[in-house]
Order: structure tokens, then C-alpha cells, then sequence
């Protein structure tokens, strides 16, 4: 696999800048698709934070690795630079789409006015992008998710288990889509238990997008909850989030992660018994699907959405402490199904 690399996270509290290529090798990119073919190359480029992040972008390399081995294609990573502009990521899908990779996915909302300029030049090859359904086109696949959904249950579960009936939620950047979360979130709590206190959060506002790629703003902040009251902690914010599982995790209480299942992330290991279970997104299968329409001659296009009816959002389980809560999981289940069924409708902003 073959990562262009602008910026590399190290660990997860640090991100390092660097102007490399570096190739990652997989038996499986060799196969005896050609490489010529424009169906045997796909490429991601990376949201702010980049591979590394424990969360939304790790997410998304999983479906590409998974699509090169089982897929036989050829993968491309690329990564973003801090502090840039529309008119970089413009150039980072345009060289991407000229090296011949299809699909070519932009990882998050913050590609949309690139792919609404770079699309339209490509007609053949299909551009997809993830958290976004503002820019649209015969040849744009917008993969969305019910997050707050998903939010709903983590509210659901944080409401049973708080014992000082105050919760906390982390957003990275006050952003439509993060608002999402803190909706479902904060109504599934207060559905479950309208005493418990739910204390809302942002790290940062736009165009200052720090709040998905600071640990020290998340630490800070899970630490000024934690100072209130707070025994349950939600963080939506990338890999600032990685700051607050910490502090809430060096406290004894309960973390919530999101995207990814945070309890299974190595780079989290140390605070995984602190993480009660996570919001999860399926970026993962989201980018595979997308990846194999292509390679199958019918690429996905429009909306793609994923909800807990197609069990696109949801709670992770990998937690024992979370599983042996039976009362808790009853509940969520519960919820689940009352959304499923259409008999609980769940906000998307606050």
C-alpha cells in the first residue's frame, strides 16, 4: 500500500510533520488485476489527525487494507497538512484521480468543496466521501451516518450507569455533523433518566478545526467535567479525543469512545478497561462496499446511508464490564429496537 504521507500521527498524542512517500507492502496488492486497470487502484485521503488517530481515520484505512486483501487492489493513502486549504485538498484528489485510483475517497465532511471541483473533471471515475451529502453528482457516492443513533444508545447506557447523575460530552468542532452526536446523546440520556445532568463541550469552533487533532485540548477539557462532576465522559473529537479517554481514564470513570471500538485500539491500551464502550461507525465496511462496488462495475452513487437498521451505528461490546451490565444492556437493546421501529425519533441537533 502505497501512504502519502504529509503528516504522520505518532502514537497518539502527537502528530509530526514530514514531506515523505512512503510504501507499506501487502502480498495481496499484487494481483492479476492489472495495474493499469483503473478498477485494481483506490486511494483515501485522510481528515485532520490523519492514520493514527485511533478513531474515524483508522477506521477507513481498515476497509481500504481489507479491500487490498481481499480485493486484490491496489491502495493509496494520503495525508492531510496542517493548517490547509481547500485548494490543497483540491490538489491531493486531482493527483490522485489522475494516478488512476478509483475509487478515490475523501475521509470526511472537509472534502466536500474539493470533490464538488475535482468530480466534475473525472467523469469515469467515482469520487466518494464520507460524513458529507451537501455535494452531489452522477459519479459522487456521499456515505452518511445516522451518528445520532448511535449517540442515543451511548446516552441510554450513560444514564444507567453515572452515579453522580452528571455526564460529560466532548465535540471536537461545533460542526453540524458533531452536533449530531451531542443530540442523540444528550435526548437518550434524558429519555432514560431526566435527573442526570448532561455538561456539553467544544473544543474549538470553525474554520479552527484543533479540536479533532489536539490531545491537550481533550485532556483539558475531560479534566474541567470530571472538576463538575462528570463520572461519564462521551468525546466526538478525533484524536483530541485521545486526550480525554486519558484523563478520564487516570480518574476511575467512565469513558465513551467513538467511530472506532476505542477498547480494541492498541495505541489506547493502557486506558482500554476505562472505556465502557464506544459509538461506532461503520467506516470500515463503508469504504470496502464502496471500493467493490468499483471493482464490480457498479459503483455505488448518491446517498449511502448507514444506520442502526443496517447496523451502521451502534454500541461496541468488547468491554466484559460493559456486557456484564445486564440491566444496562437491556435498556440499550430496548432503545435500539424503538428506534428501529420507528417508535422513538431521535434529534439531530440540540
Amino acid at each position: 500500500m502505497r501512504r502519502i504521507t504529509r503528516i504522520a500521527t505518532v502514537g497518539i498524542m502527537s502528530a509530526a510533520l514530514a514531506l515523505s512517500v512512503t510504501a507499506c507492502g501487502d502480498s495481496s496488492s499484487s494481483s492479476s488485476s492489472s495495474s493499469d486497470s483503473k478498477d485494481s487502484k483506490a486511494a483515501i485521503a485522510y481528515d485532520i489527525g490523519g492514520r493514527g488517530d485511533q478513531s474515524f481515520n483508522d477506521a477507513a484505512y481498515a476497509g481500504l487494507a481489507r479491500a487490498e486483501k481481499d480485493l486484490g487492489i491496489k491502495g493509496t493513502e494520503a495525508e492531510p497538512s496542517e493548517g490547509e486549504s481547500d485548494a490543497d485538498k483540491v490538489q491531493r484528489l486531482t493527483s490522485l484521480a489522475r494516478a488512476g485510483n478509483n475509487p478515490v475517497i475523501g475521509v470526511g465532511f472537509a472534502y466536500a468543496p474539493a470533490i464538488k471541483k475535482v468530480a466534475p473533471k473525472f467523469p469515469k471515475i467515482t469520487f466518494g466521501i464520507i460524513d458529507d451529502a451537501s455535494v452531489t453528482g452522477d459519479n459522487i457516492a456521499n456515505i452518511v451516518f445516522n451518528e445520532e443513533q448511535g449517540s442515543y444508545l451511548a446516552g441510554v447506557a450513560a444514564a444507567k450507569v453515572t452515579k453522580t447523575k452528571t455526564v460529560g460530552f466532548i465535540g471536537g468542532v461545533e460542526t453540524p455533523l458533531i452536533k449530531k452526536f451531542e443530540a442523540g446523546y444528550a435526548q437518550g440520556v434524558k429519555d432514560t433518566d431526566p435527573s442526570v445532568k448532561v455538561i456539553p463541550q467544544y473544543l474549538t469552533q470553525p474554520p479552527n478545526f484543533d479540536g479533532f487533532s489536539k490531545p491537550d485540548l481533550g485532556k483539558a477539557a475531560a479534566q474541567g467535567q470530571l472538576d463538575k462532576g462528570a463520572d461519564v465522559v462521551y468525546s466526538a473529537a478525533g484524536l483530541a479525543g485521545s486526550g480525554a479517554i486519558e484523563a478520564v481514564s487516570k480518574a476511575g470513570k467512565w469513558n465513551i469512545g467513538v467511530d472506532s471500538d476505542q477498547y480494541a485500539q492498541e495505541g489506547l491500551a493502557a486506558y482500554k478497561e476505562s472505556i465502557l464502550t464506544s459509538v461506532t461507525k461503520d467506516v470500515e465496511d463503508s469504504v470496502f462496499n464502496l471500493i467493490k462496488s468499483v471493482q464490480d462495475g457498479k459503483p455505488e452513487n448518491g446517498e449511502v446511508r448507514y444506520g442502526l437498521d443496517k447496523d451502521g451505528v451502534g454500541l461496541a461490546m468488547s468491554n466484559p464490564k460493559f456486557t456484564e451490565m445486564t440491566e444496562v444492556i437491556a435498556a440499550v437493546d430496548k432503545a435500539k429496537q424503538e428506534i428501529i421501529d420507528g417508535k422513538i425519533t431521535v434529534k439531530t441537533a440540540p
